[in-house]
């Protein structure tokens, strides 16, 4: 059996940071996974500012709550479910996560947690293993005798991507384009499908 391993934002849903930056009026913030392959380094600089701003999780879930998924992602992950096992694995955290997974049906997913003090103030955060967290998800996967297929859009799908039977770059950027471009790039949700259906068995 091979499970279908899917990022989250910029696959399924927009970028949640870039969101809350457009909301919010820090433009700073529009900074991701695709500019910046380190994560432990992007998710500490934006504990530190929300802390400078003085914004909390209330804010940040008040535009998620607002969120649809990117246009034709439920009716894809419909059909994918459809003729494959799939779980989303996704760098993004519990407390973001969960009203976006309601619209898009319930999936599994497997993403992180974050620390948060009694006055909502975003204090740190906790990784569901140390280092790379998809790569691992998908090497325990395969410790246990499943194959995987992978996509995703940003620096820290590679390692998943890589290691997988088959794997996809969706919607990347024209960077990380070019440095992998051993990676077959897709644009659109029926390529992913047909892509997958393909190499499925």
């Amino acid at each position: 059996m091979k499970i279908v391993c899917l990022d989250l934002e910029g696959v399924l849903v927009p970028e949640i940071w870039i969101e809350f930056a457009k909301n919010s009026g820090i433009p700073e913030l529009k900074r991701t996974t695709r500019d910046e392959p380190d994560y432990d380094k992007l998710m500490k600089w934006r504990i530190a500012l929300l802390k400078e701003k003085g914004y909390g999780l209330d804010k940040i879930q008040e535009v998620i709550r607002k969120m649809e998924p990117l246009e034709g992602a439920r009716e894809f992950l419909d059909e994918l479910r459809s003729f494959a096992q799939v779980i989303i694995i996704s760098d993004t955290f519990e407390e973001f996560a969960m009203p976006l997974m309601e619209k898009l049906g319930r999936p599994t997913i497997f993403c992180n947690s974050l620390e948060v003090s009694e006055n909502g103030e975003i204090t740190g955060f906790k990784m569901r293993v140390e280092g790379d967290t998809k790569l691992a998800t998908v090497n325990a996967l395969h410790s246990v005798g499943l194959g995987t297929i992978a996509s995703g859009d940003s620096y820290n799908d590679l390692g998943m991507i890589q290691a997988s039977s088959a794997g996809f770059l969706f919607r990347s950027t024209d960077t990380i384009k070019a440095q992998y471009p051993q990676i077959p790039a897709l644009e659109t949700y029926a390529e992913l499908l047909e892509a997958i259906r393909k190499n499925i068995r």
